[in-house]
């Protein structure tokens, strides 16, 4: 449904205008001169603009240029009780969108109709712009690449969670495809045929974050200089996806709260609520639980986005998916540079799939892509991007299963209670370093508050 403004002089033609579209779920305001619609225009974003030509002083031409000027995306349908052709024309050069007559008991059904299809035009409008954005959008669970039980576990829970209209936190490592899990929920949904947006939180400064979020209107900061949506908008009743969301500020997250509690957005220096219906869809490569012990995440933000939360695993918790990785990634760059290479070379494959992969897939990528752009021959061969052999594999060529510098004594050794005695150690050292500081000894040892509360104890300390 839109948000609409009608102007004319009568205040008869205002409220039964206003009945008939508010009965059809538009919000609808009126003025009732040309004057009070350009502050209106200025000050808030509307779908559509519905003005009578003949007024006094400001004129529906004045209101129409103003609002091509300064609002260029609302759509503006002119109403007159004159029948003069040219001034019809002379509106539809100007840039209206429609031209209605006022002819008693017709004109509620004509502007009703001329309104739907502005708000169809504004839909395909927004949708396109959005697709545009990110020609991209419409991807499957087919471009998540992976037969691992893990990844397995993950497409059944997207196809699962999908269908639902609840937030999902998407939680992994930098490279593990954070974004083709959210643009697989996109697909899998009945939103589907709606825009997906995407937008990523660290990239942009606070005050650029909010503008891109939640639009902005003429004068609201220097170089607005006109009205202008935001992405919400642009994924009304599609996804948006909020990448890095460990990175927006704390002001910013109460702005994004209120957002998801009240479904409405305000953009940036208007006074105007717009509802919306969208999907929210965040991700992040912290560990926010932490983050909330810290309190540089908001308690009651994480929970709102963390309805459904999905863990994307990182490569080395999947090397069975190297294999069909790297081969996908073979076929997919020796396609767009034309060259024929048949396969990866044996001896490269095994030293893939032995590699612990610090940047995960992403990087896995551009090892293959470098590879085949350098490669002469039919057959691929892989330099890792660097000298980082994996854990396991260098263990079990050295030939011990304990901790570096650490040696199996012949007796044999209790791995439990040694493994407990070097947890209960290292949880006082970290303890000892940080003054006690729970939050901080956590930091130390790489772990989530909860984790270190639950080892804390565990070992009663």
């Amino acid at each position: 449904m839109g948000n609409i403004l009608v102007c004319d002089d009568e205040r008869s033609i205002c409220t039964m205008l206003e009945i008939v579209l508010r009965s059809d779920g538009h919000h609808v305001e009126t003025v009732n001169a040309g004057e009070q619609a350009m502050r209106k225009i200025e000050n808030a974003l509307y779908d559509v603009v519905v003005t009578d030509i003949r007024m006094p002083d400001v004129t529906g031409m004045d209101v129409l240029q103003f609002a091509r000027r300064v609002s260029p995306d609302t759509l503006v349908i002119m109403i007159t009780a004159v029948d003069d052709a040219e001034t019809s024309i002379q509106a539809l050069n100007a840039g209206a969108f429609h031209y209605v007559r006022k002819s008693g008991a017709s004109l509620p059904g004509d502007v009703r109709a001329a309104v739907q299809l502005a708000i169809e035009r504004q839909s395909m409008r927004l949708q396109n712009a959005a697709l545009v954005r990110d020609a991209s959008a419409r991807n499957s669970l087919d471009n998540i690449i992976g037969e691992s039980q893990v990844m397995t576990k993950l497409k059944d829970t997207i196809r699962t969670v999908s269908s639902t209209a609840s937030t999902i936190l998407i939680l992994g490592e930098s490279g593990t495809g954070k974004e083709l899990v959210a643009r697989a929920v996109h697909a899998c949904s009945p939103r589907d045929g709606n825009a997906f947006v995407s937008i990523n939180c660290g990239a942009f400064p606070e005050t650029l974050l909010e503008s891109e979020l939640f639009g902005y209107v003429k004068g609201a900061f220097t170089g607005a200089n006109q009205n202008k949506r935001g992405l919400f908008e642009m994924a009304n009743q599609g996804t948006i996806f909020l990448d890095e969301i460990s990175e927006m500020s704390l002001s910013m997250q109460v702005k994004l709260l209120r957002v998801l509690q009240e479904r409405t957005v305000r953009p940036v220096g208007g006074v105007q609520e717009t509802p919306i219906d969208v999907r929210v869809v965040a991700a992040s490569n912290k560990d926010l639980d932490h983050m909330v012990a810290e309190g540089t995440f908001r308690e009651d933000l994480f929970y709102r986005l963390s309805v459904i939360p999905l863990h994307v695993p990182p490569l080395r918790e999947r090397a069975d998916d190297v294999v069909l990785l790297a081969n996908h990634f073979l076929k997919k760059y020796a396609g767009q540079m034309g060259k024929r290479i048949r396969e990866i070379a044996p001896d490269s494959m095994q030293t893939l799939k032995g590699y612990d992969w610090p940047g995960n897939v992403r990087v896995l990528e551009n090892a293959v892509e470098r590879a085949v752009a350098m490669e002469q021959t039919e057959v691929l061969r892989v330099e890792l991007p660097g000298d980082r052999p994996k854990s396991r594999a260098a263990a079990a060529a050295a030939g011990t299963s304990g901790p570096p510098g650490v040696a199996l004594p012949p007796e044999g050794i209790d791995l439990e209670r040694y493994v407990a005695d070097i947890e209960r150690s290292l949880l006082q050292s970290a303890l000892r370093r940080s003054n006690g500081v729970q939050t901080k000894a956590a930091e130390v040892l790489k772990l989530s508050y909860r984790s270190f509360r639950h080892l804390m104890k565990k070992y009663e300390l």
